[in-house]
């Protein structure tokens, strides 16, 4: 045997071995096509089946997103916008009757009972200047302290101070007297002149019968969790109901909403079920609003969402009994 013919036999015989695979495959390769496109057809149906749910699924989630949207703006088109802050108002006023319950208990204080109950704002009462001087005074003194919850408390006029979980008297403590300066309290004496004086003629009574009252405290509304209930300011309430002493209530906002805080619209609520409407006052700074502090005027603050809301509470009584004097500088109580 030659090296040419075994060369041959080994060829003849590799050739026969690949005609002896290459039917074989052929055949697998028909099987596995016929396969691969089964599974293919498989899969393109379970893709079309998954596309479909979740289209499906994609039309429900925006037809609910639709209703709500609706269903919110329906919701919203029963708040009115009492002041904005692009507004700057000399004064708006709204005027109603008084609940029965303010009327018959403020009817012992003759000199001091309303025409008319009802709200206003003015944003020309008090300069830019004396809130600085305000808000600077409240950072100040709130940083040194403060709740851990979302709602901060300064009463220079008892000396509660929010701190933690409680309160402390401020005039224990020498370094926030120490901030207390003269100046300071001309301006907030002065300040709280001018707002009595625009209640009076407002609600069209006396200034002498009027009285500041406890409680009148600087406030520093936050997003942090409520730790107690004094952290929780977001409650319906009517002042009257919370605080005996109140006929009429006010605020100076010492700093703006959207600007320097997200959240904390004052809100008056209005009506009842059906008929209930909202009243809602953007905080500004310089803005005052005041109220007669009855049923009439139920009311709530919406929760800050971000950043810091700083305003003054300063209330007035009918009654001489319930009056609290002017601010003054107290020496340190150690």
């Amino acid at each position: 045997m030659t090296t040419g013919s075994l060369r041959q036999r080994n060829n003849g015989n590799k050739q026969k071995v690949y005609q002896n695979v290459s039917p074989t495959t052929n055949g697998a390769t028909t099987n596995l096509q016929s396969k691969l496109a089964n599974i293919s057809a498989e899969l393109q149906h379970a893709t079309q089946a998954s596309t479909h749910r979740l289209w499906t699924r994609a039309v429900i989630a925006a037809s609910v997103m639709i209703v709500v949207y609706f269903y919110s703006q329906q919701h919203n088109s029963n708040e009115t916008k009492f002041a904005l802050i692009k507004e700057k108002l000399p004064l708006r006023i709204q005027k109603f009757e008084c609940s029965k319950s303010y009327k018959a208990e403020i009817r012992r204080f003759p000199n001091c009972v309303p025409k008319k109950c009802g709200r206003f704002v003015s944003d020309q009462l008090v300069e830019e200047d004396e809130v600085d001087k305000l808000l600077n005074l409240a950072r100040t003194i709130l940083s040194m302290a403060g709740s851990s919850g979302g709602a901060s408390i300064l009463n220079l006029h008892t000396g509660a101070l929010s701190y933690k979980e409680q309160f402390v008297n401020a005039y224990r403590v020498p370094k926030v007297v120490a901030e207390l300066k003269e100046h300071h309290l001309t301006v907030y004496n002065t300040v709280k002149n001018k707002i009595k004086k625009a209640i009076a003629e407002q609600f069209g009574i006396p200034a002498e019968s009027l009285y500041l009252t406890d409680p009148t405290f600087f406030s520093r509304l936050t997003n942090a969790t409520a730790r107690t209930m004094n952290d929780e300011y977001w409650h319906e309430h009517v002042d009257k109901d919370t605080y005996e002493s109140f006929h009429y209530t006010s605020l100076l906002y010492l700093n703006t909403y959207q600007k320097d805080y997200k959240g904390g619209r004052f809100i008056f609520i209005d009506g009842s079920n059906a008929n209930l409407t909202k009243s809602a006052i953007e905080p500004k700074k310089t803005r005052v609003s005041a109220f007669t502090s009855g049923a009439e005027n139920l009311h709530h603050v919406e929760q800050v969402t971000e950043g810091e809301r700083y305003a003054i509470t300063i209330s007035f009584t009918c009654d001489p009994d319930r009056a609290i004097s002017d601010l003054h500088i107290k020496t340190p109580n150690l």
